[in-house]
């Protein structure tokens, strides 16, 4: 077929001078100077850009306007795998159990409850598909109901640029209590005697910056605790004995906790530790004594110690479990007679029960790759935990286990209505060899004919950021790309904790471009293995594992087949350069601070995605993004595309979606969602068919 020609992108050159470095961009003007007007309010963006990004929009559809049959099918294909009557198992929390269920045909939930153990006389207490209803983006973050049962307050983005409004509800009259809350980020916490509520206001550059209490039931705002950093986050909680209100202040390297007696919530919050560069640590009171997860004195996969003092300083922490390189601590839930843990071994999860004699025990599974996860609940005491399993082949399986008899009971089983054999597919673990010596674990999802001769196409997925594992857990979406006889791989690669913390440690700042090796690493070992061969992979990732994609498809173009990147950080450089947007100095840890280190700026420049962007046969790339994404921001991917465009030697498509109504997440219904998926991997069978080139 012969493409369309694509919009070419005006080339407005500017000059950067920093730390005795100059660089130049050609399309820095698509940066709208009123970013910040424009997450709030989309209409504000700069016409001239606004025209660029629907040429954009308009190429990209007709350029795969072929597909839409192909879309519409993987899209039924996938909403066909969801219940679409669905709920949870209900939490019980006293006299009432609590659950969100869809209506059939509903983009969002409803969130409800009823008397405990019965199965009738349900309380809707919001209906987010109501709320929604004639807002082209509605997301609900936090949703809970009062201590008391009497309150139920919600915090929702109607933009997607992630400034929340909180509102309460009295469940006896069904009425909002109080003004909303604006600006809010989407946390928030009651208090233990239901009498207030604890939220966290963003700032012009959308940064959680403040700490505001406020009586539940309406009133004014009295600010708790202010954070100095600019590179800070902030969190709100309570402990899980109900003991204290806890405030969270962290990055990626450094935690801080302050402490408010939950029996006086009005009181000034005080520092459990203060914080030390490096030093990360997470706490629970358990009754009589405090628990604390941290990695201080080099515990890189983390320690368990104990404090029985009020404010549990460093000084009176004991150690409790000790640090074991390779099992990864990932954190922990208290209950009135037992302490479960969560641990990683090699790229597996398990749960680790103790009891308060120290006697413990391990709950685990036997499958070459799954994954497990604890779920919150509301009681303390009580001996049942509820946790989910699932595997690549294997549905969630929702289990409630009593702590004390050992006893597991299945609660739920995902139901995929239009059905699903796992005897039809098979998972596995590979192990790549990096170029440095370390075994870098993949996991493979294919059908059990799918031949191991190089001729099935592969998905190589990849994040490899900020410490985030990916799980090898089961997707309704993946299916169908498997059920055509491709092989889902996924790169459990560096930068990432699924080895442990040493793992994410081994992956930043100045180890960064072991993500990026680790990943090609995995590329090739697939290819030795004869279950890919070079050009017949689909390299994809998001965000942070967009910028992924952008540096492999610099690296190594020829090995891919097609690039999907989803949101993708690449203008890494420009945006650690920019005070003014949200996430730069919260991510000074992460990736280092060009603007007063020239090591740091040279690092970066070595790898950044859109500065290394040169004259190379680039593979064919769609890069999507959301107009009102305060995370990686809509420029990011409409610069990177431009000079794509610009550069490349080949004659590859390099398209753009932009979806101007939604930010970092996508759409947020849950059948919106899958339209954008199923365009990725049309994207994806389009590209790896060979089908741009009339084949």
């Amino acid at each position: 077929m012969t493409l369309p020609k694509p919009p070419a992108a005006d080339r407005r050159q500017s000059r950067i001078e920093q730390l005795g470095r100059v660089r130049t961009d050609d399309y820095a003007w698509l940066k709208d100077d009123n970013w910040q007007e424009v997450l709030r309010d989309p209409k504000a963006l700069r016409a001239d850009i606004r025209e660029h990004l629907d040429a954009e929009n308009a190429y990209t559809q007709e350029v795969l306007g072929g597909t839409e049959a192909l879309q519409a099918s993987l899209f039924a294909e996938m909403k066909g795998r969801i219940k679409e009557d669905d709920s949870s198992v209900p939490a019980p929390d006293g006299p009432f159990d609590y659950y969100v269920r869809y209506a059939i045909g509903a983009e969002h939930p409803i969130h409800a409850r009823r008397p405990r153990g019965h199965d009738d006389g349900e309380e809707v207490l919001l209906d987010e598909d109501a709320a929604a209803k004639g807002k082209a983006y509605y997301q609900v973050g936090a949703a809970s109901h009062s201590p008391d049962h009497a309150l139920f307050a919600w915090a929702a983005d109607e933009q997607g640029s992630e400034y929340y409004t909180i509102r309460v509800k009295d469940l006896a009259t069904g009425q909002e209590v109080g003004a909303p809350i604006e600006s809010a980020y989407g946390d928030f916490a009651f208090s233990p005697d239901s009498q207030w509520i604890f939220w966290i206001w963003r700032d012009e550059n959308a940064r959680p910056a403040k700490v505001f209490r406020r009586a539940a039931r309406g009133g004014d705002d009295a600010l708790v605790y202010e954070e100095a950093d600019d590179g800070m986050f902030l969190g709100v909680g309570c402990a899980s004995d109900d003991s204290h209100i806890l405030i969270h202040v962290g990055n990626q390297e450094t935690t801080e906790i302050l402490l408010i007696p939950a029996g006086d919530p009005t009181s000034a919050p005080v520092i459990a530790e203060p914080r030390r560069v490096g030093v990360k640590y997470s706490l629970d009171h358990w009754t009589d004594r405090w628990v604390i997860r941290t990695n201080d004195d080099g515990a890189v996969d983390f320690k368990l110690c104990v404090s029985e003092a009020a404010i549990p300083a460093k000084a009176a922490w004991r150690d409790w479990i000790a640090h074991c390189p390779g099992h990864y601590i990932t954190g922990f839930a208290a209950y009135a007679g037992h302490l479960v843990r969560a641990e990683r071994v090699n790229a597996l999860d398990r749960l680790v029960v103790m009891a308060r004699d120290g006697s413990e025990h391990v709950v685990d599974f036997d499958e070459e790759a799954y994954a497990l996860n604890l779920e919150g609940g509301y009681e303390y005491a009580t001996t049942l935990s509820r946790f989910v399993y699932q595997s690549p082949t294997t549905p969630r399986q929702t289990f409630d286990y009593d702590l004390a008899s050992r006893v597991r009971t299945l609660r739920k089983t995902q139901e995929i209505p239009s059905g699903h054999d796992p005897a039809r597919y098979v998972a596995r673990r590979l192990q790549a060899r990096a170029p440095d010596g370390e075994m870098v674990p993949i996991t493979l999802l294919m059908l059990k004919d799918t031949p191991q001769d190089g001729s099935a196409p592969v998905l190589l997925y990849g994040y490899g950021s900020y410490g985030h594992a990916m799980d090898p857990s089961f997707s309704i979406r993946n299916l169908s790309l498997v059920d055509r006889g491709w092989i889902w791989a996924t790169a459990h690669i560096r930068g990432g904790s699924d080895k442990g913390w040493g793992w994410f440690l081994d992956g930043r700042k100045d180890r960064k471009p072991n993500t990026f090796t680790d990943f090609i690493a995995c590329a090739e070992h697939l290819i030795g293995e004869g279950y890919a061969s070079k050009g017949k992979i689909a390299a994809y990732g998001g965000s942070a594992g967009g910028m992924l994609m952008g540096a492999v498809a610099n690296l190594r173009p020829e090995l891919w087949g097609a690039i999907i990147a989803a949101v993708p950080f690449v203008d890494v450089l420009n945006t650690m350069s920019d005070t003014s947007l949200p996430l730069t100095p919260p991510e000074w840890p992460e990736w280092g601070n060009p603007i007063e280190d020239p090591a740091a700026y040279d690092l970066i420049e070595s790898y950044s995605p859109y500065d290394k962007v040169g004259p190379r046969p680039y593979p064919p790339i769609l890069a999507t993004g959301g107009l009102s994404d305060p995370r990686v921001t809509y420029w990011e991917p409409a610069k990177w595309v431009a000079k794509l465009r610009d550069q490349t030697t080949g004659d590859a498509p390099i398209l753009l979606k932009i979806n101007m109504e939604a930010g970092h997440g996508g759409a947020s219904g849950r059948f919106d969602f899958l339209k954008e998926i199923a365009l990725d991997y049309a994207f994806a069978l389009w590209a790896l068919e060979g089908q741009w080139r009339g084949e």
